[in-house]
């Protein structure tokens, strides 16, 4: 039988409740073996690490925060990806850190019009938001910082028709205009058009119907998203520009047929000279003409 020590205490002194860091008395207690940083640390207020009220977790969340660069992943996914407590345990602290002033979480507007949050570390509670101290110097005038432009691009060159009649180039519209019905990509702007029209004149000026321009123009686009559809359809326009149609020599003293105004075909929407009173192309009649 174990013969008991009557001198021990019956069990071990524990320190007060009101001040649970105090050291023992008999040697117990934290030491501190400290080697003094000179690369790659982060200052940290003891108001945080010795918070009463925030979690163990909160503290050390915002101690990690505070020790990334502008610009890293500070998000919920992100610090999940990051630790092992998983998405619940650190959206617990860091709304911890919010109510108590070492984050904000602001959404911000980009320039292309999406929606994104900003995270925001303070290593002060709320000393961002307080009022500047007045010296009794008026403020320094902060020069604003430059504003990048953005420089268009002018788009390329595209062919010239020889004839700007109004039928001509209102076909040409139409064609452009009827476009993003076959490829929603390809909706262009009135400036877009307008320089594009000339183009697709000079195509139906050479006997090209408009739906072979419209194939010829929405065929084989990369599935890419189109930065600039109208830089695509400009420079289209130049490099498959079909030749003009065969040249039809005439003698000298024929005298030469009359130039009739440019239409459209009601039948299969080419464009073709004729007289007011015809309101089909040739093929068109020509097809009409044979059936019994």
């Amino acid at each position: 039988m174990d013969i008991q020590n009557t001198s021990a205490p019956p069990r071990a002194q524990s320190a007060p409740a009101d001040n649970p860091t105090r050291t023992r008395r008999h040697g117990g207690g934290i030491t501190h073996d400290n080697t003094r940083h000179t690369t790659r640390f982060v200052v940290i207020g003891n108001h945080l690490v010795q918070h009463k009220e925030l979690s163990l977790l909160a503290i050390g969340l915002s101690c990690h925060l505070q020790s990334l660069p502008t610009g890293a992943g500070a998000d919920i996914k992100s610090l999940a990806a990051r630790f092992p407590e998983g998405p619940t345990r650190i959206a617990a602290a860091l709304r911890e850190l919010e109510a108590h002033g070492y984050l904000r979480r602001e959404r911000h507007r980009t320039q292309t019009g999406r929606i994104v949050t900003r995270t925001v570390s303070c290593n002060q509670p709320h000393a961002s938001r307080r009022e500047p101290v007045d010296t009794g110097r008026p403020p320094a005038k902060r020069t604003p910082p430059p504003q990048r432009r953005t420089v268009q691009k002018s788009l390329p060159a595209v062919p010239q028709p020889s004839s700007t009649a109004p039928a001509l180039l209102q076909t040409a519209i139409d064609l452009l205009a009827t476009l993003r019905r076959h490829d929603p990509r390809l909706l262009l702007s009135t400036t877009d058009t307008a320089h594009l029209v000339p183009g697709v004149a000079a195509w139906l000026e050479r006997d090209v119907a408009p739906g072979a321009v419209r194939h010829a123009l929405t065929t084989g686009l990369p599935d890419d998203p189109l930065r600039r559809p109208a830089a695509l359809l400009a420079h289209r326009l130049t490099d498959r520009l079909p030749p003009p149609p065969p040249f039809r020599t005439q003698s000298a003293a024929a005298v030469p047929p009359p130039r009739h105004p440019l239409q459209n075909c009601e039948g299969c929407d080419r464009g073709f000279r004729a007289p007011e009173s015809e309101s089909h192309c040739r093929d068109c009649r020509a097809a009409v003409a044979s059936l019994p």
